[in-house]
């Protein structure tokens, strides 16, 4: 990624004459090191972070009654992520406060 030195704004590539070439959208700079041929624009992809079982040791997460699917326990640690498009619900993650199982509950 390249910014204007101009006014600070961040260069897209513009195709002129089969050639692609980094302009400023602002104030219509033009990068003047040559033409600039980018070849391949990629995306990275969000990832979803889970609380590790190095992490879960700091018992520092809040608390709430729910029962663990795999030892029965009433008692389990819940972080909210947001897994899915901004205008949908958060997924709730919960871990058994006694074996550590962790399970999910999409609200």
């Amino acid at each position: 990624m390249q910014f204007c030195p101009k006014c600070g704004s961040t260069l897209l590539p513009s195709k002129k004459e089969k050639k692609v070439t980094l302009v400023c959208p602002k104030c219509g700079y033009t990068s003047s090191k040559g033409e600039k041929v980018v070849s391949r624009i990629s995306q990275e992809t969000e990832k979803i972070v889970v609380i590790g079982r190095d992490i879960q040791k700091i018992r520092t997460l809040p608390k709430t009654k729910a029962e663990c699917p795999k030892c029965g326990n009433h008692e389990a640690f819940y972080w909210l992520v947001q897994t899915r498009g901004a205008d949908e619900s958060s997924t709730q993650f919960l871990r058994c406060t006694r074996c550590g199982a962790t399970w999910r509950e999409n609200s």
